[in-house]
């Protein structure tokens, strides 16, 4: 079969993206606007090419690598009310190769507990801070594409055998893309380590994958129909980012009802993009009246690190600590919404850590607060965005809310998007999240 194989090189069935595309319209509407507006639509413009940057060192490497391959950019996926965004799809002779890309800023360790400790330098220090694990969110990509290639399946037989043949051929890759980004996963498992890598290293992993595998090399015609069928599954993105710019420079009213939010200066100075995972921030941690609770933390974290002799910040990091006063969660699964407490470490440290909110919290006298609240409260909400419209909330972490829309699913900044494009339908929520954002803001 070999004989009949002439591609040497990769081919992309699919190069273009909603990224570029939507850069590309950002900058004609800039050209047009004046102002605040300006202003406005050029920092969305620089938070969009920091991603698009990331996008095209993978890209560059895929077309320099000599490997005869082909490629799918950013294919969008629906399965029922599920929806995943691939950046990359990478077919090669035997494995399909499934890549998230992420331009991160600062340096990244992954402890033996699978969690993410992003360090970078603020103010002449160094801060470290848990993220929320991409291994997870192109876990779920992964499983989308699993879903509708077990429903592609034509009889019952064949179904039954889909999700072993799926996981002998698929693999799931988040690539760095930042050249700058140091990767320290020396303590991570090893199947960690085989799912998180350097742009630089993205060849030899797929070059290493294909020689591991004990699958039968396919023609470069299979190989081609592959790739065609996978893109056949591809839902273009229907949302229009750039609607609330061409609505404003056009003086038209906006399809959508506005969110009821007050139009008073003050809130019209609040406006602005989304601050995206990139953008760090130093962070305060506690008010006044938790320092007690904020000491007994604390002290139970440092007791808990020397007995493990481990860093401190690997039971909790400062920002999960001003999570935890914020929170209060009272049992495992609220705390497993706190971004990096995964399952085992929720388990792990999850009883102590209860046990120490517990003991802070019996004594807050009724009248400071009347009602417990928890952002977990949100999942289910219905929400409305500026630009998206309606939605739903999905999931909420210490740093993340994802919020599913008609078209697709998206993920912010918590809470400071409810300070900027985002307003719940509830009222009484609505209150709640703001009180968080000033008590943070203190």
């Amino acid at each position: 079969m070999s004989l009949f194989n002439t591609l040497t090189t990769p081919i992309f069935l699919k190069e273009d993206s909603d990224n570029s595309q939507h850069i590309a319209r950002l900058t004609e509407l800039k050209e047009k606007a004046t102002g605040k507006v300006k202003d406005d639509i050029a920092r969305e413009i620089t938070l969009a090419s920091y991603g698009q940057v990331g996008e095209r060192n993978i890209a560059f490497e895929l077309k320099n690598s000599g490997i005869p391959m082909v490629v799918i950019h950013d294919l969008h996926l629906q399965h029922g009310n599920l929806t995943a965004q691939i950046d990359y799809v990478v077919v090669t002779r035997k494995m399909i190769f499934l890549i998230e890309c992420k331009n991160l800023y600062g340096n990244i360790e992954i402890d033996n507990q699978g969690n993410f400790v992003r360090s970078y330098a603020w103010n002449g220090r160094t801060v470290k801070e848990g993220i929320y694990s991409p291994i997870t969110q192109n876990q779920r990509h992964f499983e989308i594409m699993k879903q509708l290639y077990r429903a592609s399946r034509k009889n019952s037989l064949s179904k039954v055998f889909s999700d072993k043949v799926f996981d002998d051929f698929y693999r799931s890759i988040v690539v760095l893309a930042n050249p700058k980004t140091i990767l320290n996963a020396k303590y991570a498992k090893k199947e960690v380590k085989e799912q998180v890598i350097r742009a630089d290293q993205l060849i030899t992993h797929i070059k290493n994958q294909n020689k591991q595998s004990k699958e039968l090399a396919s023609s470069d015609k299979m190989m081609r129909e592959c790739a065609e069928r996978i893109l056949a599954l591809h839902k273009p993105n229907q949302t229009d980012y750039t609607q609330k710019y061409e609505t404003i420079l056009s003086g038209l009213t906006p399809a959508s009802p506005a969110a009821p939010k007050p139009t008073t200066a003050a809130a019209t100075a609040k406006d602005k993009t989304v601050i995206r995972e990139s953008a760090a921030k130093p962070y305060t941690v506690a008010t006044a009246p938790d320092k007690d609770l904020v000491a007994k933390l604390k002290a139970y974290r440092l007791e808990t690190s020397r007995t493990e002799k481990v860093q401190a910040y690997v039971v909790f990091n400062d920002r999960q600590l001003a999570d935890l006063i914020s929170q209060k969660p009272q049992t495992i699964e609220a705390l497993r919404l706190i971004s990096g407490f995964g399952p085992v470490k929720a388990e792990k440290y999850g009883p102590g850590i209860l046990a120490v909110l517990k003991s802070g919290t019996t004594a807050v006298a009724l009248g400071k607060q009347t009602q417990s609240w928890s952002p977990s409260q949100l999942i289910g909400e219905k929400i409305t965005h500026q630009s998206f419209g309606k939605g739903t909330v999905r999931s909420v972490s210490r740093q993340e809310i994802i919020i599913n829309f008609p078209m697709t699913a998206r993920s912010f900044e918590f809470p400071d998007v409810f300070d900027t494009t985002i307003w719940l339908s509830n009222p009484a929520l609505q209150q709640k999240v703001e009180a968080l954002i000033k008590a943070r803001k203190r």
